[in-house]
């Protein structure tokens, strides 16, 4: 069997903004400047080993007690920007979501109802005393929101087929400034082509979530554990940001029928992974 630390987690895709180091207050600037130095910084694998080892003990631990202090970083034109992981906060919200995911009897198994409102109770608490907080990640699992692909273009993919020595990796990066103006791009398409609907209201919120950082940030929307379920040649096809431009383009010029030709590629593409979390 496998150590814990070598077990692959493949099922959480991300949209990750990345701010500069000057948009930070002290001393959290000087805390990141000095993990920046760092070797061996942790993964977003190492992240998602450390939540589901909190699962284990009874009662279970849904949310780590302290918030932590890792980040992932990037080096932008000379820049350091820094993604906090913020997971004590991300895991609060991701808690309001599992009962969508999860039949009851199952979340009920994972998550007794008493840990989960003391959970909720306590992120309460908490927001009372941080209102204006916000998490620098955002998570998806067995997918990559359709949104999400409209903040960046094909021209920005980047996909490296992985080595014994380096994982495989699918990714996209944008200026914060491109990612704010397609978004509202495609917003003006979509609201004059198409009723209100999952894609307009996910876009809406996912350009609310962009505004409220630095306009020198970077973002990434990244593959994450996908990579390690879907074969090679699956990976080297996917063009979906490619395809969301060329619909909402389609739609703009009032092509109905290429609007529909390329939402067919993303939906056949989309629930042949969606089909691999029901065989997991």
């Amino acid at each position: 069997m496998p150590k814990v630390s070598s077990v692959i987690v493949p099922y959480a895709s991300y949209l990750r903004v990345y701010e500069p180091l000057a948009a930070f207050p002290e001393p959290e600037r000087s805390h990141w400047a000095r993990y920046a130095r760092r070797d061996g910084r942790p993964s977003y694998q190492d992240e998602l080993r450390r939540s589901l080892a909190d699962l284990l003990p009874t009662p279970p631990v849904p949310v780590p007690v302290h918030e932590s202090d890792d980040a992932f970083v990037a080096d932008v034109d000379g820049v350091l920007c820094v993604c906090p992981w913020r997971t004590r906060l991300r895991g609060w919200q991701a808690l309001g979501d599992l009962a969508e995911e999860l039949p009851a009897p199952v979340l009920d198994a994972v998550l007794p109802p008493v840990v989960r409102r003391q959970a909720a109770q306590d992120y309460e608490r908490w927001m009372a005393r941080n209102p204006d907080a916000r998490p620098w990640i955002r998570t998806a699992t067995w997918q990559v929101p359709l949104n999400w692909f409209v903040l960046v273009s094909d021209d920005e993919r980047q996909y490296e087929k992985g080595s014994p020595d380096a994982p495989p990796v699918l990714r996209y990066r944008t200026p914060m400034v491109q990612a704010r103006r397609r978004v509202a791009r495609g917003l003006r398409t979509l609201r004059e082509t198409i009723d209100e609907g999952p894609l307009v209201d996910g876009l809406l919120d996912v350009g609310r979530w962009l505004e409220e950082f630095h306009p020198r940030s970077l973002v990434e929307l990244d593959y994450g554990g996908l990579v390690h379920v879907l074969p090679p040649e699956e990976l080297d096809g996917d063009h979906s940001a490619a395809d969301v431009s060329e619909g909402i383009e389609a739609l703009r010029t009032g092509d109905g029928a290429g609007a529909g030709e390329a939402y067919g590629r993303l939906v056949e593409r989309w629930r042949g992974v969606r089909e691999r979390r029901s065989a997991n």
